[in-house]
């Protein structure tokens, strides 16, 4: 589901084995390395590549049962990446069944007939895998990343569940996974500003009937209506071998790999035939405006109109009109709302799905221009008509084009993304090269193209306007709301009856699967791939700073970080937010050029640069086609050594500021996170506030304080440079030879005030108004950060606690009582001060509940401990997953950035691994006797309070009140 605001074997006896069959005699496809093909096994084709940066070469093969199989070799790294991915998604619902798709989904990881309950994630985990699954409008996958002596284990694992998940389904499983749902409801779309816009729109633009109209996550109504016997006719329905695909990618061997697909899936009966949906685009015949109360702070307005469907002709050009109508600083709804003041965000896009697309405009209004909804409207009309009569130009295109360009090289960064294109191009089309025809599509859109599909679908044509207000301010719409359309209820419950339409027949039925092997048994893995860390290049430029750089073979890319030594830490009393709006400022305008000029120089060659700010860092990132590494350096240096500092920029971005934090004050999770600093660390400590500071310490920032702290800290706080190329290191080091012209002074900080001492419990309560979830988190102070002590030893003990998603709190409140959509806890700290912490967000009637379980867990483990399987478990866990840990440029960086910041041996990982391994259950469980204190906490629980207060109260718990900023109440 798409979110909408800036705001997922033993080998086969050869009993019947056959040679290759004869490929393709598609010109593009080559014959593979002959291979003897087991008993049920075809070639379809294979496909060497055309050598271009976004091609991946594949051999495509299908089982008699139907299961295509995609293979695709990529030896860099020892993993490899599985993808099952069902050719079902909320588009094969019908009105009455939605979000069964995605329930499924949920249902897929609670066992099957030779995998006990919780144990499939486990299995992996132990492995060093990672692993997850998806479901969207079209389709349901089923992902997960692992070492590559793990591969038997994972097609072990997915086979069992697309034949015998049947065999181990129980009402009460079916039931916890019903509140888990809903619980992910509350948290990502019904306790979130904006969160209900993306529904309402679609719900607005298609008919009741059409299976675009409901949400994939489904409607609550129909989520409490499904029942058991439904979930068992549509998994006989949908999830079957030719309803499916398999893709893996990685170190594989293909004559390997076949052997144990052949084996696991291929006596798994096919389902029934799976028809092609008929294209649906929506129609409209006038505008339909719509009102959605919600609770925001900052009104907002979408125009959402119908075009055509993925791989259609025009969907290409039509991208590029919303690209260049609302995608980046110098689009033109950019220009005319935000960067003139009049909104706090712009957005458009042309999303498409296999029934239809649509292209979006979203603006969120300033409340400072004092303009309505109703003039945010005509101003988006008359960006519509200034973009028909000004003609599109090569410029625009090139731009573009560039930017498609950069986009689909950098997704080859990984075999996991390299994966997801092959099935996601297998699925849509049925050709696994479309990922690289796709490119070749885009490149050829014209002039032309883009003014005539905008003419056909967009200009003068009507639209869905939606209105998003706060609760009773359906004044401010941009217009009156239509009569309402016909209820879909009405058919909701007349589809909903038992005995599935869908159903292939009766829910006990079966299908059969007839094996010459005990399915049982679990595959042992091959031998533990030895994984080197990447070989670290370390230098010094000229000034003494220290650059790291690491090779990254998988693309023509190169990726770098200037670090600089200035962040939160350095702020001046009173003026929390300063470093990260001196950031801000720091990507506008340069003494160079406009900051739409900037921005157009950038996409012309398909580069970003970013500018973060930390609590002791503040980042430069740039990311480019090696191509362009000359023009990308030249305007990184730019960026950093000559910001503009204007008045107009910083008026309008503090502006924003401003009205996001008072936006920020609706989202539970900030709320939560801003008050258990304040009371850790003390309410004015300088660590203890969000990097946007606070609506009063905003207020006070003068932009003579912005060119204060640049003059201050940057540039001649550089501290470090992080760079990952497959470039000669000598033409990447001669590209930032500018860097090694600063001069460089230490940084000299003054002593933090120490944290107050948390001593027993009490809960701290903070308003949110009819919140739709309590948001939940405990803590105490804890010790600093140290890569190879105690701290790094508190993440190993915290691993089955709450690190993991099997661990103890997670499944508790979870997958035992249904409170929560997950629960995590962990061990943070910075070179100063440290925290242990859980947070969450529940179902707000089970908020006392989860206070209890969670005060329960940790009592219990910092009692007893792990037990010595736990021990076992963490220490296969992480000391296998350093296969994945290193694959991409960011990746790498991540393990460059902790060698510079803590100035940690180059070789600190495997120490740490030696670590692990020497770490023994006394000593781990000792740690959680020291470390975890659930007599000394405090909890914060955001909800309302209304609601809340006499249900926390009950617990016995002392309750104390905080305002939205995290300071007490009445005391």
């Amino acid at each position: 589901m798409r979110t909408i605001f800036v705001i997922l074997f033993s080998l086969l006896a050869f009993a019947a084995c056959k040679p290759a069959a004869e490929p393709t005699t598609d010109s593009s496809v080559d014959r593979p390395a002959p291979l003897h093909l087991p008993a049920g096994v075809e070639l379809v084709e294979a496909y060497a590549g055309s050598g271009a940066d976004v091609s991946i070469p594949y051999s495509k093969y299908r089982l008699d049962n139907g299961l295509t199989i995609i293979l695709h070799e990529d030896h860099s790294d020892p993993l490899v990446r599985v993808d099952v991915t069902y050719h079902v998604g909320s588009n094969r619902e019908e009105p009455g069944r939605s979000g069964f798709a995605h329930f499924f989904e949920h249902m897929m990881f609670e066992g099957s007939a030779n995998v006990a309950e919780g144990q499939h994630s486990k299995i992996l985990s132990n492995a060093g895998g990672s692993l997850n699954g998806t479901t969207n409008s079209d389709r349901t996958n089923y992902y997960e990343s692992m070492p590559i002596n793990q591969l038997e284990i994972a097609l072990w694992l997915e086979a069992d569940r697309m034949g015998f998940l049947l065999d181990a389904v129980s009402t009460e499983k079916f039931e916890v996974q019903r509140e888990t749902v809903k619980n992910e409801r509350g948290q990502r779309v019904d306790n979130v500003p904006y969160g209900r816009l993306g529904e309402t729109m679609y719900k607005s633009l298609y008919p009741p009937d059409h299976p675009y109209s409901w949400p994939v996550i489904g409607w609550i109504e129909d989520l409490d209506a499904a029942e058991l016997d439904d979930l068992r006719r549509f998994f006989l329905r949908w999830y079957a071998p030719n309803n499916a695909q398999l893709v893996i990618g990685g170190s594989i061997d293909p004559q390997q790999t076949l052997q144990w697909v052949a084996k696991y899936f291929g006596p798994i009966a096919r389902g029934p035939d799976v028809p092609n949906l008929v294209k649906q685009p929506a129609q409209l015949s006038e505008d339909q405006y719509v009102t959605l109360e919600d609770n925001v702070h900052l009104p907002a307005i979408a125009m959402l109109f119908p075009t055509v469907y993925y791989n259609h002709p025009d969907e290409a050009p039509l991208d590029a009109a919303a690209k260049i109508m609302g995608q980046g600083r110098a689009s033109l709804l950019y220009q005319r709302l935000v960067q003139s003041g009049r909104a706090v965000h712009v957005s458009a896009s042309h999303s498409c799905r296999e029934l239809a697309c649509e292209m979006s405009f979203i603006v969120i209004q300033n409340p400072a221009s004092g303009e309505t909804l109703a003039e945010m409207e005509s101003a988006i009309r008359e960006t519509l008509r200034e973009f028909s009569e000004r003609s599109v130009s090569e410029d625009d295109l090139t731009k573009f084009k560039a930017q498609i360009e950069s986009r689909q090289v950098f997704g080859m960064q990984s075999v996991a993304g390299k994966v997801s294109a092959l099935a996601f191009s297998e699925l849509m089309t049925g050709d696994p090269k479309h990922v690289e025809e796709e490119f070749q599509r885009y490149a050829a859109v014209s002039l032309e193209d883009v003014r005539r599909t905008f003419s056909e679908y967009i200009e003068g044509k009507p639209s869905v306007v939606v209105s998003v207000v706060p609760h009773g301010s359906t004044s401010l719409a941009a217009g009156p709301p239509d009569a309402a359309a016909p209820q879909d209820q009405e058919l909701r419950q007349k589809l909903h009856q038992p005995g599935d339409t869908q159903s292939p027949g009766a829910a006990s039925q079966l299908r059969v699967v007839n094996d010459n092997f005990d399915r049982s048994v679990q595959p042992e893995p091959g031998f533990n791939p030895t994984v080197d860390l990447p070989t670290i290049q370390d230098v010094r430029l000229a000034n003494g700073v220290r650059l790291l750089a690491v090779r990254n073979e998988e693309t023509p890319t190169v990726t770098i970080q200037v670090i600089f030594d200035a962040g939160q830490r350095d702020e001046p009393p009173g003026k929390a937010g300063l470093a990260s709006l001196t950031a801000a400022m720091m990507t506008e305008a340069t003494t160079g050029r406009t900051a739409a000029e900037f921005a157009e120089d950038l996409e012309r060659i398909g580069a970003s640069i970013g500018v973060s700010s930390g609590n002791y860092r503040t980042t430069v990132s740039l990311n480019t086609l090696n191509k362009h590494l000359e023009q990308a350096t030249a305007l990184m240096m730019e960026r950093i050594l000559q910001p503009a500092f204007l008045e107009s920029d910083f008026n309008r971005i503090k502006s924003h500021r401003l009205e996001s934090l008072v936006q920020g004050k609706k989202q539970g999770s900030a709320l939560a996170n801003r008050a258990i600093n304040a009371m850790l660390l003390g309410p004015e400590h300088p660590l203890s506030f969000a990097g946007g500071g606070l609506t009063s310490t905003v207020e006070t920032i003068t932009l003579d304080d912005v060119k204060g702290f640049y003059a201050a800290h940057i540039p001649q706080h550089l501290s470090g440079v992080l760079v990952s190329t497959n470039l000669p290191m000598e033409s990447v080091f001669a590209s930032l030879e500018d860097l090694s012209s600063i001069a460089v002074s230490e940084v000299l900080r003054e002593n933090l005030p120490k944290p107050p001492a948390t001593k027993g419990r009490t809960i701290y309560l903070v308003n949110k108004d009819d919140a739709a979830q309590s948001s939940l988190h405990i803590g105490h102070p804890s010790i600093r950060y140290d890569a190879m002590g105690d701290f790094y030893r508190a993440q190993l003990m915290n691993f089955n606690l709450g690190g993991t998603f099997d661990s103890r709190i997670n499944l508790n409140l979870r997958e035992d009582k249904g409170y929560t959509y997950g629960v995590r806890s962990g061990f943070y700290a910075g070179p100063e001060t440290g925290s242990f912490r859980v947070s969450t967000e529940v179902n707000k009637d089970s908020t006392a509940a989860s206070i209890n379980e969670i005060l329960g867990e940790l009592e219990r483990y910092s009692s007893a401990g792990m037990t010595e399987k736990e021990l076992k478990y963490l220490q296969n866990a992480i000391g296998q997953r350093d296969a994945l840990r290193y694959e991409t440029p960011g990746a790498k960086l991540g393990l460059l950035g902790a060698i510079i910041v803590y100035d940690l041996p180059l070789d600190y990982r495997r120490q740490q691994i030696g670590i692990l391994r020497e770490s023994s259950q006394e000593r781990l469980n000792a740690l959680a006797a020291d470390l975890i204190q659930p007599a000394d906490v405090a909890i914060v629980v955001v909800g309302d309070s209304d609601e809340l207060r006499a249900e926390l109260e009950a617990t016995g718990i002392p309750v104390r009140q905080l305002d939205s900023d995290g300071f007490p109440i009445g005391d």
